[in-house]
């Protein structure tokens, strides 16, 4: 009687553990199911950028589902999108706060989510806040040493602040690298990785040509000449020559004696029109040309002016030809892919 009713007692705790181990996961499976509800309405939202729709979308999601890391990042990139960097409003600073605390959050969840560094770090960037910011950038490049793109991006942030509060005044002592050094850097490590990649010397070099206040043309010249030593028959790499060299004799001219600047604009001409034989069909040395004989060699020749004006207006008109050739032969491909 003893060993019935003990019996009896432990089929009742197992009928009682079983109904309530079911409703647990039947309760979890249905805050699952609303999670995913929440979280694609948010991504509906966040696509159409109706952030502050989202960002209630998305934290509903959380409430069901606190593990939902995709609904982290995304939350945090929807209080990012309405963050206005420098603003000092005490909303703007929450929406700051909020930006960050879930972007953290789901790099907690998932630290190697190359996605989500991107994105912590852009947030710490939009602040201005450069050491929080150049740590992860560091990271993704440590996680993916072979990556060419992680260093350009990472290039790019440091140019941002080269000349700026990131770099050391006049007069103060200089404490490891500025923002413009490790620019350089990123840049020629991107090269490092794959020197026979021309993107590379093509991204340095234009670093260089977009230096303020004076950017360094004839070291944008040099990658340019490396793109050209890699491939002679790139027509696109000899158009860059050419438009450096018109850059340095057009934007210095008030520095440059004319016959350096006439030495300059005949290197422009040279690699314009070598990008023209190459390439017959591309427009785009043909303007500069136009532009070429215009802005700076009918001015350094007064005497041979309007002969350059009557090319530069011969070369323009081969430009226009050259976008119509363009636009018409996309417009024939638009209408072949429509009838299929």
């Amino acid at each position: 009687m003893f060993r019935k009713s003990i019996n009896t007692g432990l089929l009742i705790l197992l009928i009682t553990t079983v109904i309530f181990i079911s409703f647990g996961c039947q309760k979890l499976s249905v805050n699952k199911l609303k999670a995913n509800y929440h979280f694609t309405k948010a991504n509906h939202q966040f696509t159409d950028q109706k952030y502050r729709m989202a960002i209630e979308e998305y934290e509903k999601a959380l409430e069901y589902n606190p593990n939902l890391i995709e609904a982290y990042r995304f939350l945090g990139e929807s209080y990012k999108s309405i963050y206005r960097p420098g603003e000092e409003t005490e909303e703007n600073i929450l929406r700051a706060q909020k930006a960050l605390e879930a972007l953290r959050k789901a790099h907690e969840i998932d630290p190697a989510n190359k996605d989500v560094i991107y994105s912590l770090g852009d947030m710490y960037d939009k602040m201005r806040n450069f050491e929080e910011a150049e740590k992860l950038y560091l990271e993704i490049i440590e996680m993916e040493p072979t990556n060419m793109s992680n260093y350009y991006v990472a290039a790019e942030f440091y140019k941002r602040y080269a000349g700026g509060s990131g770099e050391e005044k006049e007069g103060e002592e200089k404490v490891g690298k500025t923002p413009a050094q490790k620019a350089v850097e990123m840049y020629l490590r991107r090269i490092e990785t794959d020197p026979e990649n021309e993107q590379g010397y093509a991204y340095i070099a234009q670093y260089y040509e977009g230096l303020f206040p004076v950017p360094e043309f004839d070291l944008g010249y040099e990658y340019h000449m490396r793109r050209v030593e890699l491939d002679t028959e790139n027509a696109e790499a000899w158009l860059s020559v050419g438009v450096n060299r018109w850059s340095k004799t057009f934007r210095l001219q008030n520095e440059l004696s004319r016959n350096v600047r006439l030495a300059l604009a005949k290197q422009s001409e040279e690699a314009l029109k070598k990008a023209n034989d190459l390439d017959p069909a591309y427009p785009e040395p043909y303007s500069w040309l136009s532009v070429l004989y215009k802005s700076v060699l009918a001015k350094i020749d007064p005497d041979r002016a309007q002969r350059y004006e009557d090319m530069a207006d011969r070369y323009l008109q081969r430009y226009q030809e050259a976008q119509k050739r363009i636009a018409k032969r996309e417009k024939l491909a638009e209408e072949l892919s429509e009838e299929h």
